[in-house]
Parts: structure tokens; sequence; C-alpha cells
């Protein structure tokens, strides 16, 4: 007979650690407001998120969700081109060409070697000032063409901005995949070597040993960390804000300065960044119950 398993209950413990933050929590509002002399006001930052529009009678998003958007927008492009980079460099990693192996090893030394604000800077200069009028985003952010410019607003935003845009994905993506590429060499080397035999011993090429053997294996492993890096893009996407992309960091100092409601914007900034993250750590721990189903 198979027994279910019971759904975990709150005891007194968990009781007292949610009592001790909410407590904490309470404490630190009445000293900002005694302390610091500090009136909060959050009448002047809701509006910053959605508004009623008078002319209309329609709710219209302003600069915070707007930058959430700019931020998903990251956050979705980002984990596909930085999962394509580090397929590629895991696999390199693991290769018998010394050179690949070199070259996939020096980029994810020098990019987790090197502090990310640094890193951000050096490739954001070189891309804004080289790669991008190479790739021609320039004039495509220029285009009269409505289909392109309504192309652009989806996707990306305001075209005036669209390079800017580009410029800190291609960042983003380039830093990210150096982690990525690491959790995918962790992956295929956590395969047993006799899997790698058996294949090579019913007559299948290396390239078909990885391709049906080790990969459908191997993602199973990959996924969950895979997963994790996903959710560390959406709070590293913070970042790109010190290069101008307007994203929900970027438009939260701008929201900051322009009201002096400091702890306001941050704490409603901080909310929307947990709800994002917790919403997307509770969809992949579904699917991972799921994935656990479909196996048994």
């Amino acid at each position: 007979m198979i027994r279910k398993n019971k759904k975990p209950r709150l005891n007194w413990i968990d009781f007292a650690v949610i009592s001790s933050v909410v407590g904490f929590l309470i404490f630190v509002v009445l000293r900002v407001d005694s302390v610091l002399n500090y009136s909060w006001n959050w009448n002047h930052v809701f509006p910053f998120v959605m508004y009623l529009d008078e002319d209309t009678g329609q709710w219209v998003s302003n600069l915070l969700l707007e930058g959430l958007i700019i931020t998903l927008r990251l956050a979705v492009y980002g984990i596909i081109i930085s999962a394509v980079i580090g397929v590629v460099m895991g696999l390199c990693r693991i290769s018998s060409n010394l050179f690949l192996r070199m070259v996939a090893r020096s980029y994810v030394e020098l990019v987790r070697n090197t502090p990310p604000l640094v890193f951000i800077f050096i490739f954001y200069f070189f891309l804004s000032t080289q790669l991008m009028p190479l790739l021609g985003i320039d004039e495509l952010a220029r285009s009269d063409s409505p289909a392109v410019k309504t192309m652009i607003w989806i996707l990306c935003g305001d075209p005036i901005l669209f390079s800017n845009f580009v410029s800190g994905l291609i960042c983003l993506s380039i830093f990210e995949g150096a982690y990525i590429t690491e959790i995918v060499r962790a992956g295929i080397q956590s395969i047993p070597r006799g899997q790698w035999e058996a294949g090579r011993a019913i007559g299948l090429s290396r390239i078909d040993v990885m391709r049906y053997v080790i990969l459908p294996q191997a993602v199973s492993k990959i996924a969950p960390p895979l997963a994790n890096q996903f959710i560390t893009l959406i709070k590293d996407s913070s970042i790109v804000s010190l290069i101008s992309i307007q994203e929900l960091t970027f438009m939260a100092v701008e929201v900051g300065v322009s009201t002096s409601r400091i702890f306001e914007v941050w704490i409603l900034v901080a909310v929307m960044y947990f709800v994002i993250c917790y919403s997307c750590v509770l969809f992949f721990n579904w699917l991972e119950r799921r994935a656990a189903r479909s196996k048994r």
C-alpha cells in the first residue's frame, strides 16, 4: 500500500520565525519614523505603477510597471541567449579539442573572476561603440518603417532606446552564459562513463552518443540549476541600470529622486522583485513535480 506524503504543517517554530520577521519589520518602520523623522506617504508612489487617465477613463501603466516589463524582457531574452552560449561553451569545455577547451575555459574564468560592474561597463562601451554599428542596430532603431517600429515597441520597448536595450541584453547574456556553461559541463560530466562506452560499443559516433544518450539524461540534471539561474538573472538584470537601461531598478531611482519617497519606492520595488521571483520558484517546483510523476 502506497502512503501519500502528508503536506507539511506550520509548527510553533515557524510561527516564532514569522512573528520575529514581522516584529522586526514593524521595528524598522517605527525607527525610521522616529529617528529619521520620516513621514510615510504611499499615495505618492502607487501612481507610478499605474494611474487612471482622466481623459480616457482607463488605467495606464507608469514608470515602475514599464520598468518591470523591461526587466522581464531582459530576463526572458537573456536566459534564451545565455542558454545557447552556455550549451555551446559547455560542450567546448568537455571537447577533446584542446583549442576549444582553452577558449571555453578562458571565457568562463574571465567572466567569473571579473566583478559584474566592471564587466558590464567594459563590454557595454565596447558593444556600443564597435559592435552595434556593425550589426546595424542603430540604423534599425532609426528606421522610418511603421512595421519595424511596431515590432521594436512590442519586443523591446521604446525604439529610441533600442540600441541600449540590445547592448545591455548582450552584456547580461554573456555574463550569465559563463555560469550556465559550468552548469552544462557539470550535468554532462555527471553521466557515468559507462554510458559513453555503451554508446560507442553499439556503433554510435561520439556526436550521436552525445545527442541520443548523454544529453537526454543530462537535461534532467541541468534543468533545476538552470531554473535557479533564470531567477538569478531576473535579479542580476538590475546591474544594467548603471548603463541607462530603463528597467525596474533604473525607474526606481528616477521615481525615488523625483518624489523623495525613498523608502516607499524601494520597498515597493523589493516586493515586485519578490513576487516575480517567488512566482517563478513556484512554477519551476510545479514543473519539477510534474516531471517526477511522469517518470513513475
